[in-house]
Formats: C-alpha cells, sequence, structure tokens
C-alpha cells in the first residue's frame, strides 16, 4: 500500500506543478443542450446523482502504527440520489429527493457515526419542500420543509456534502430581496437526524434559528451579515452567535483576492456561560499567465475553553458546518480551540483539470481545552493540559477532472506529521489518507 501511495503522491505533484499548457485555440461557442429529464416545459423535472468513493486511512484516529484498528482499512462510500421538481407556475414549486447511502467492505459499524463510521442509511426522504415565490415578480418567497442551509464560507451552516449521508433541515425560511444584490433571510429549523433502521427525522428538542443578510455591494467587497441562535434542551446549550463575512468580488483588485468573517458568540453552552470568539482571514494572488496559478494565505483561529472548572465556557460553538474544505482534508480539525496557518498552492493546467496542494500547520488555542475533530464533536484525545500545544502538519494534494458537466473525478492524498502535543500525551506516528471519488450527476 505504501508503493502506491507513493505512486499517487508522484502523480498529484506532477499534476500540481506541471508547467503552463500550449496555448490553444478557443473553440466556437455553441448553445447548452436541453435538459434530457425536463418535460412539460420544464414544469417536470428528474434529477439523478451517483458518488463512489474509495477511502484508505492509516493511524487517523490513534496515530498509532502499533495498532491495526477498525479505522486503519479501506472500503467504498457509494451515494445515490433521486430528485423530482414540479412548478405548476412559475410562483409555486415543489421538490423532491430521495437519498441512498451506503458504507462498503468496511469492518466499522454499520452505524453513522460510530467509531467514525460513515455507515449505512437506506433510501430515505433527503428533501421535500414547497417554495412560494418569483423572483421576477416578487420580493418575498418562502420555503417550507426538509431542505438545506448553505451561507457563506460553510463554516457555521452547510450541507456537509463530503460526508456520504449530508446534512438537511426541517425548516421554514422567508427571504426578502432588494435590490444591489440585498437579501435577507429569516429561517428557523431543526437537523436532520440519519435513522438506518426507520425514517429520518429532525431533533425537535434542538431548534436552530436566524437572520442572514447579504448587503449590497460596496465597492470590492461582497458583505454579509447575521445573528444566529441555537436552542437545544438535551445539551442545554442556548446562545447566539453574532457575525460577518466578507469576500472580495471576483477581478474588483485584479490579480488580488480576499475572504474573512469574524464571528463572537454569548449565552450558554452545556449549561456554562458562554463567550467565544472566531475568525479567519486569507489573502492571495492569482499569477497572470496560462494555467492561473495562485498562492494564498490563511489564518484560522477558533477559540477554546482555558479553564475547565470554572463553570465557563471558552470553546467556540461549531454550529452546523461544512469543515472539510477547511481544516484539512483528514478531517482532524474543527473551527474551535485551533490555530491554522495554510498555504493553497492551485492552478488549473487545462480547462478539464483544477490541481491544488494545502499546507497546514496546527496548534491547540488552549491545551486545556479538547482537540475536536471535523465534526466539532469528537475528541482527537483525552484532555492534556501540560502538553505542548504544537498539534502537527498537514499536507494536502488534490487533483480534479472534469471532462463534462456531468462527470467528475477527484484524487487525493494527504499526510498528517504528528506534532509535539501528540508525542507529550501519548502515541505520535504520522498518519496518511488517500482517495480516488466519482461524481455523476443529472
Amino acid at each position: 500500500m505504501k508503493a502506491t501511495i507513493l505512486t499517487l503522491v508522484t502523480v498529484l505533484n506532477s499534476i500540481a506543478f506541471a508547467g503552463p499548457a500550449p496555448t490553444q485555440s478557443i473553440p466556437a461557442v455553441t448553445p447548452p443542450t436541453a435538459n434530457p429529464l425536463s418535460f412539460a416545459d420544464g414544469r417536470i423535472t428528474l434529477s439523478l446523482e451517483d458518488q463512489t468513493r474509495f477511502e484508505f486511512r492509516e493511524n487517523n484516529f490513534d496515530f498509532n502504527n502499533s495498532i491495526n484498528s477498525v479505522n486503519d482499512d479501506s472500503w467504498l462510500l457509494n451515494r445515490f440520489r433521486v430528485g423530482l421538481l414540479l412548478k405548476p407556475t412559475s410562483w409555486i414549486s415543489l421538490y423532491f429527493q430521495g437519498q441512498d447511502s451506503r458504507e462498503i467492505g468496511s469492518n466499522r459499524p454499520n452505524v453513522p457515526g460510530q467509531l467514525g463510521a460513515e455507515g449505512d442509511n437506506p433510501f430515505d426522504l433527503r428533501q421535500a419542500y414547497l417554495e412560494l415565490g418569483d423572483s421576477k415578480a416578487s420580493s418575498l418567497s418562502l420555503k417550507v420543509g426538509r431542505q438545506v442551509l448553505q451561507y457563506g464560507d460553510q463554516r457555521l451552516i452547510g450541507p456537509l456534502e463530503w460526508s456520504n449521508i449530508s446534512r438537511t433541515f426541517d425548516a421554514v425560511k422567508l427571504r426578502w430581496t432588494g435590490q444591489d444584490g440585498l437579501w435577507v433571510d429569516a429561517f428557523a429549523s431543526s437537523v436532520v437526524v440519519p435513522d438506518r433502521t426507520g425514517f429520518d427525522q429532525s431533533d425537535r428538542d434542538s431548534v436552530f434559528s436566524g437572520i442572514y443578510a447579504h448587503l449590497p455591494k460596496t465597492g470590492p467587497q461582497d458583505t454579509e451579515i447575521y445573528a444566529l441562535h441555537l436552542n437545544d434542551e438535551d445539551r442545554d446549550d442556548h446562545f447566539l452567535t453574532f457575525g460577518t463575512h466578507w469576500k472580495s468580488v471576483p477581478e474588483a483588485l485584479g490579480n488580488w483576492d480576499y475572504e474573512a468573517e469574524f464571528a463572537y458568540q454569548n449565552g450558554t453552552a452545556a449549561g456554562e456561560d458562554l463567550s467565544a470568539f472566531a475568525t479567519y482571514v486569507e489573502a492571495g494572488y492569482t499569477l497572470p499567465v496560462s494555467g492561473k496559478p495562485r498562492i494564498g494565505l490563511e489564518y484560522s483561529f477558533g477559540s477554546g475553553d482555558k479553564n475547565a472548572a470554572d463553570n465557563e465556557q471558552g470553546a467556540f460553538q461549531n454550529l452546523f458546518p461544512t469543515n472539510h474544505p477547511h481544516y484539512g482534508f483528514m478531517d482532524l480539525f474543527s473551527w474551535s480551540n485551533l490555530h491554522d496557518v495554510v498555504l493553497h498552492l492551485s492552478a488549473k493546467p487545462t480547462k478539464e483539470i483544477t490541481a491544488g496542494v494545502d499546507f497546514h500547520a496546527f496548534w491547540l488555542a488552549e491545551t486545556g481545552d479538547t482537540w475536536r475533530r471535523a465534526n466539532a464533536k469528537t475528541a482527537v484525545r483525552p484532555v492534556s493540559a501540560s502538553a505542548n500545544s504544537f498539534a502537527g502538519t498537514e499536507v494536502d494534494a488534490l487533483v480534479s477532472w472534469n471532462p463534462c458537466a456531468s462527470f467528475s473525478l477527484t484524487a487525493g492524498y494527504s499526510h498528517f506529521f504528528a506534532g509535539n502535543y501528540l508525542s507529550s500525551s501519548g502515541q505520535n506516528d504520522d498518519a496518511d489518507f488517500v482517495f480516488l471519488m466519482t461524481g455523476i450527476k443529472f
């Protein structure tokens, strides 16, 4: 397997750092083909998706070469979706989507989330909503039912598409649309919990609500502001999250770009008084040459809890994020108790190929607090307050091939170099992660 990994790394590096592609003539623009799954002048539209991912993981959970755990293995993940959109008029839409998720060839439990497993969730209802409103004729729209919630850079609210099961909410969402890009969403929701033996239902003891607004463009920047509230009776969480997300408008600064977010939380988390903060800032430059190579530098911070015995909680609560793209592809970190410095390198050698390499360096903000994985809940290690805060470094290499709109092929390799925190708190062997994923979508 080591030879396989080295071969894959060589291929990824050769693609990611390939020289500029030769100049090619621009083909004539052809009109898009009609959707073969759309009928009755667009009033009835079917959709199909299938995603299959091979994964190999070594030491991702225990950082221990001497133990061959159920997570030191390889397996297949498959996810199939079928959807139906009914649009009897321009201002009424009905959408239904079913999903079947399977983990194949694994020694892990079939129960989602148990011992790190993706698990099985046989065919179930992923989305089912009614949407009222026509953006061309009215400034108001209403969406009611099981749906995806996605905002900003998905660091607080996202569908978690990397997960084989992903995430949806039973929600009511009202949107008001103004001029110059202004829109405001008000929503109330409960997250849907997968049930491998029955119908997936939302957690009605946990209500997540908020107001999220996109402001009119100001100069080179898109600006979003939000106020979010989580009321979880089971966890005794009752807190507010206030924040803003900034992103440069494409090409407004020439070849430069930037993005940032700042969030503050106050209230009660697990019955303790909560005061927490998180931020990230990134700046990048795209070279004006063939292949569009980009270099970016990013810093992410999520506060941790300084003292577990003082009845005060300082750890940032990561809510319902899509963390996979942000803090390393091995999913070892979340936006909580974290310092993460990242160097991004990416390029597009051809129209169909995108490649990139990320270099992460991680520290815990507070060694007296938990090191939390990407699900923002599971601990990597028991708390070791006296350990060194340097958790380690991770290198992620990724290449994606999209020959057409309906098919994609993505390969990735990640290596985690164990840091002083692991060596001073237990086993500290390096970890590896390899994946190959295909996607089909109509």
